[in-house]
């Protein structure tokens, strides 16, 4: 069976039906099946048949046949050297009168007549009882596969049509599974053999008692350590939950105390970083203060300096020269802003600052008061009418010099160093 034989390609019939196989799924083409078909039409029995049925009752007479040799050969073998299975002992031309046979291999080898003279042509009933030539044969053909390869498949339980070389692999296994059974045969009947030939001490009733008593107090003994150990078990699985229950105690007990740790150290660190905001801050404040301690306001508002031979503060020149006449208006300036200045530090150090001279800063206008008499320190003034304005004078000049004595005297208190002291730098 099969399109392939020793890598020579077979003719085939156009008209029958090619099968593929089940294990590989190459192609195959079967030959010389109408052949075997003529030999089941030729039957009288068969004939008959299929005059009431045609091809159908044809193929329901060939289905109640069955094959009983591992290879079915149909008409002319081919020689063994063309790579065929010969067919097994007692296996020759398949008998299509023997029913109720069953079919013992899994494959069945067909091959097609070399002429039509071999009755090689299929023929099938006519309707009138006549046998034709095989002008509709194929469904005999494929009727005849089909049967022959269902009744292959429920003996054997392989899937059919097979490939010569699928059969050849299992054929090769079936064997090496004949071999395996075999050889268990031959091991079960050497140990069955050797059971046999062993002699056999057959006990007296006396010592089998003996033996049984001593197999049942074994067995009560087995008993009571197999009770043992339950009890044993049992208190170990008592132990084991216990631990298992304290296990998830604890395990609830890590998880809460790492819930807590992580939220103390979530504000541990929005602590500290709130500390280093705040840190941040003093640092800027404190460079500020001391900015600002080091800033004096007064020099900011007061800037006293000199303009050749005048001191000026404010840029307004303080007094006047035969040769350098400054106007009055200017002058009262500058004794308005001095005189606001010296007000400004008295006022600032009260009440530590006891002073009986008050200095009346009225812009470019400014009087000076001492025991309830006021004096005038602004201009035009000339020789004759320049008492008030001398005495005015003299009198800032004396708070001056009481307000200089106060500041040297804090700077000793604050254990400043003699030559750093306040002075002023003029009598």
């Amino acid at each position: 069976m099969g399109d392939r034989k020793m890598g020579r390609i077979l003719p085939g019939d156009p008209n029958v039906h090619r099968f593929g196989c089940q294990s590989c799924g190459q192609s195959l083409c079967f030959v010389g099946v109408d052949t075997h078909a003529d030999k089941f039409i030729s039957d009288p029995s068969v004939r008959s048949g299929m005059q009431g049925s045609g091809a159908h009752g044809a193929s329901s007479m060939l289905a109640s046949t069955r094959m009983d040799n591992s290879f079915v050969v149909l008409p002319k073998q081919r020689p063994q050297s063309q790579g065929v299975p010969r067919p097994r002992e007692g296996a020759g031309q398949a008998d299509t009168g023997q029913t109720g046979k069953t079919m013992e291999e899994s494959f069945v080898v067909v091959y097609k007549n070399e002429s039509p003279s071999d009755g090689g042509g299929m023929h099938i009933p006519s309707p009138d009882g006549a046998m034709q030539p095989n002008n509709s044969g194929f469904h005999t053909t494929i009727t005849i596969l089909k049967r022959a390869f269902e009744i292959s498949k429920t003996q054997t339980q392989v899937e059919q049509p097979l490939c010569l070389e699928c059969m050849r692999v299992l054929s090769d296994k079936l064997d090496k599974e004949v071999e395996d059974v075999n050889r268990d045969i031959k091991a079960y009947e050497g140990c069955l053999k050797r059971l046999e030939g062993e002699s056999r001490n057959v006990l007296s009733e006396a010592d089998f008692l003996k033996e049984k008593l001593k197999i049942e107090e074994e067995e009560r003994r087995l008993e009571a350590a197999i009770k043992e150990t339950e009890n044993q078990f049992a208190e170990v699985n008592a132990e084991l939950k216990e631990l298992e229950l304290k296990s998830v105690r604890f395990k609830e007990l890590e998880e809460r105390y790492w819930h807590e740790y992580n939220n103390f150290q979530f504000q541990l660190i929005s602590h500290q970083e709130e500390r280093d905001a705040i840190l941040a801050k003093i640092e800027v404040s404190q460079a500020h203060l001391e900015l600002l301690k080091r800033t004096n306001v007064l020099n900011d508002a007061f800037p006293i300096w000199h303009d050749g031979d005048f001191g000026t503060i404010n840029n307004f020149r303080l007094g006047r020269l035969p040769k350098i006449p400054v106007e009055w208006d200017e002058i009262n300036a500058a004794w308005g802003q001095a005189s606001l200045l010296l007000h400004t530090m008295c006022q600032y150090f009260r009440p530590r600052f006891q002073y009986r001279i008050k200095i009346l800063p009225m812009g470019s206008y400014p009087r000076i008061m001492d025991n309830n008499s006021t004096y005038e320190l602004f201009g035009p003034v000339n020789l004759f009418w320049s008492t008030r304005y001398d005495k005015a004078m003299t009198l800032f000049l004396t708070c001056l010099k009481e307000f200089a004595e106060f500041a040297n005297s804090r700077d000793q208190e604050n254990n400043i160093p003699h030559e750093k002291c306040f002075k002023l730098p003029y009598k």
